[in-house]
């Protein structure tokens, strides 16, 4: 018995050498790199949010963006829509030529990740859904014409118990948002996010056309009040993509790629800019690409953009100047 379990252990403790020390990724031979940006996000800075937006187009040379739409700006009263910012960032990106990638729903992303207008507030779970879900039909009929989105991401981490939210990890309504989207725009894929570090994946990949996964190196814990970088090598994503591909026959992009600190209370604004400095160094900006690299992914679009040019404003083009010798 001592014997098997020597065994067993020799065995198991292989494994995890393999998945996280030898180099059995295969870079992909070409990667597409994109950034994501919120209007909201961008504000919170204190910055000019169209101004961030077209410099990011011109200067960056960016050419994929993943907007993330913010509920109250699009329905701030009930039956009241407001599409104007939505499709100014649209229209702006087409003239570029640059494709899109929207996200939809209630959980978007960017602290408290859930934007509910107040009247939404007010509703109880099965109220809330069925305004929901008359949401997403208007968005995508709203905005379906648009020839730039190339496919619909339906809520962001959906599965994650993260932000405030009034419910998180339903997935059968889940299923009723993709069903519903699809019935409008049967044409595009869609995207169901995952959290990279705290999910095996399987959730989304059997719902969506196409899985998108993040990948953060340092995050903040607040139970400690101290960082913590996951000891997580670039295997452990390859690994989980192929068996994802394998096993849903469904593409694995990373739509979140940590490229700003994450802070210390969700709102890295807060803080003064020596301690976000701090808090992710160039040296750290420029490992998580290189570490991106070598998960074999071919996509990526990053977490941070609006970040990079609020430190340029305020003397620290460094970052900027980084991001741009990459797009």
């Amino acid at each position: 018995m001592k014997k098997m379990i020597f065994i067993i252990t020799i065995i198991f403790l292989s494994l995890l050498f393999i998945i996280y020390f030898l180099p059995i990724t295969k870079p992909a031979k070409k990667i597409t790199w994109g950034i994501n940006f919120a209007q909201f996000y961008a504000q919170s800075f204190g910055l000019n949010w169209k101004e961030t937006y077209l410099k990011l187009i011109e200067e960056l040379n960016v050419k994929n963006i993943k907007i993330l739409t913010a509920w109250n700006l699009i329905e701030p009263e009930k039956n009241k829509f407001y599409f104007d910012d939505i499709k100014w960032q649209i229209e702006k990106a087409n003239e570029k030529d640059i494709k899109l990638i929207l996200v939809l729903g209630m959980k978007t992303g960017r602290w408290p990740e859930c934007h509910l207008p107040d009247f939404a507030k007010k509703l109880n779970k099965e109220e809330l859904q069925k305004e929901i879900l008359e949401l997403l039909r208007k968005e995508v009929d709203e905005l379906k014409g648009y020839k730039n989105i190339v496919a619909w991401q339906v809520e962001n981490e959906p599965f994650l118990n993260f932000g405030e939210c009034p419910f998180y990890n339903d997935k059968n309504f889940l299923e009723k948002e993709v069903k519903l989207v699809k019935e409008i725009d049967p044409q595009r894929p869609i995207i169901i996010s995952e959290s990279g570090e705290l999910s095996f994946w399987t959730k989304g990949a059997q719902i969506g056309d196409i899985l998108s996964i993040t990948l953060y190196r340092k995050v903040w814990q607040s139970e400690f009040k101290k960082y913590f970088v996951y000891p997580l090598s670039p295997n452990f994503y390859y690994l989980k993509a192929k068996a994802i591909e394998k096993i849903f026959s469904k593409k694995v992009i990373c739509s979140e790629l940590q490229g700003e600190p994450w802070g210390k209370s969700n709102l890295l604004y807060n803080f003064p800019i020596e301690e976000q400095l701090e808090d992710m160094t160039l040296k750290e900006l420029k490992n998580n690409i290189n570490f991106a690299k070598k998960t074999g992914l071919d996509t990526f679009y990053f977490w941070g953009a609006e970040w990079w040019y609020f430190l340029k404003e305020h003397g620290h083009a460094e970052y900027y100047e980084e991001m741009k010798s990459l797009f």
